[in-house]
């Protein structure tokens, strides 16, 4: 990833990582399937990339869908429990995301010589940029990622592009972000409502359509 060379993943879909991962002990899924057009995921959470559960979580507050696939031993690597998203191929996600008309990915990304910036991509470039433009208003660091950057989020085939709309965001939130969001609640509040206004704002819009 940023910054370093990442080793490349162990596995390159969910069924092999079934092979020789224990759900319960390696990994485990938490979804929340409500009433709602919009799903907010963590596609590599718990030890995977540190606090992108929680933040999805928050994100996702009482309103939205909401999906985590989580490592859950802190001792792995990251590499090792890592689906990448284009290859991210867990039956309940596809199934959270093929409902879906707006999706959110949320990924932690190294922080490289940059720790404040959240890059933002994904091909629903109207969200993307009212989410820069809402993290930005609340006083937090974010950039939108364009097609040839790295961690850009374009491809057809990203879990996050695979909603109703084929178009969705990746969030890719900094080490340093997230672990001042794991310290400081009012802090982790702040962000997931800016994020989530800028969701409503664009959910709207569609509805207006």
């Amino acid at each position: 990833m940023f910054g370093m060379a990442r080793r490349p993943d162990r596995y390159g879909s969910f069924s092999a990582l079934c092979e020789w991962e224990t759900a319960g002990v390696d990994y485990r899924i938490r979804f929340e399937d409500r009433s709602s057009d919009v799903l907010i995921l963590a596609p590599h959470g718990g030890f995977i990339e540190p606090v992108t559960s929680q933040i999805a979580e928050q994100v996702a507050a009482q309103s939205f869908c909401f999906y985590s696939f989580e490592g859950l031993n802190a001792g792995r690597l990251h590499h090792e429990m890592h689906i990448t998203s284009e290859h991210f191929d867990e039956p309940v996600a596809l199934g959270l995301v093929s409902k879906a008309r707006i999706v959110l990915a949320i990924h932690g990304r190294m922080d490289g010589d940059d720790s404040q910036t959240s890059w933002v991509g994904g091909l629903d470039t109207p969200l993307r940029d009212l989410i820069v433009q809402a993290l930005r208003q609340s006083g937090f660091a974010a950039v939108a990622r364009e097609r040839g950057e790295a961690l850009a989020g374009v491809s057809g085939a990203n879990i996050c592009n695979r909603g109703q709309r084929k178009a969705g965001v990746q969030l890719e939130i900094p080490r340093g972000v997230r672990d001042t969001l794991k310290s400081d609640a009012d802090t982790l509040g702040l962000f997931a409502r800016s994020v989530r206004s800028a969701i409503e704002r664009h959910d709207q819009a569609l509805g207006a359509v």
